[in-house]
């Protein structure tokens, strides 16, 4: 069913565009739309145009955002606006340290038990955009960078970092899923629930560890 109105057809190339990791061709939209090539290309056009504050004519009508929207060779994709590239790496380095969020251990059991996989899997598997996140995991030396689907997009594995700090020795000891496996299974949720919960053990436990070391320093310093 196509988009019959000009906002739900904004709102619907937002929602696909928040979780693409390369740039997504007019016809792929159309296609997955079921709306007209240059009704999709207007919309993107339009869309472009507000997230720089500026309306068909030019004149400004919104406030500019963080983000902005290119069409890069034959696709289109959001990136961060040039002005705010260090700032975003600024914060992305600063979240590398402390324990991991919630939303950040589900997404890092994700990884862990699809790879290698995009970020698109990923984010499809935890059902919202997990951009930041990634660069996070990335950032914490937990996930890396391992090659290229056929289409372009950045695949992901975890790394040996990831098995120093769960306490695995190899990939083989994660948890196997199949037991926790319901007759219509919600990979997501089995995720979340099962191998969150054993990496969220593992930083307390290295939490627990870091404190003890310190405390006995400190004994023998006294």
């Amino acid at each position: 069913m196509g988009m019959s109105d000009n906002q739900d057809l904004w709102a619907a190339l937002e929602a696909i565009l928040m979780i693409t990791e390369a740039p997504v061709g007019v016809d792929v939209l159309s296609q997955a739309l079921q709306t007209p090539e240059t009704e999709v290309y207007e919309a993107l056009q339009g869309l472009a145009a507000e997230y720089r504050g500026a309306g068909g004519d030019g004149n400004l009508f919104s406030r500019p955002r963080g983000f902005e929207l290119r069409e890069v060779g034959s696709g289109w994709r959001i990136y961060v606006a040039p002005q705010f590239q260090t700032l975003v790496q600024r914060f992305v380095t600063l979240g590398s340290t402390g324990r991991l969020s919630q939303a950040a251990l589900e997404t890092l059991a994700v990884v862990a038990y699809k790879q290698p996989c995009t970020r698109a899997q990923v984010a499809a598997i935890r059902g919202v955009n997990v951009d930041s996140v990634m660069r996070n995991l990335a950032a914490r030396g937990l996930i890396e960078e391992c090659g290229q689907t056929n289409l372009g997009a950045l695949m992901y594995r975890t790394t040996a970092a990831f098995l120093e700090q769960t306490g695995l020795d190899s990939l083989e000891q994660l948890p196997p899923l199949a037991p926790y496996m319901p007759a219509n299974p919600d990979l997501s949720q089995v995720l979340a629930a099962e191998t969150a919960d054993m990496l969220w053990d593992a930083q307390t436990q290295q939490s627990a560890d870091g404190r003890e070391m310190n405390e006995t320093e400190s004994r023998e310093d006294d």
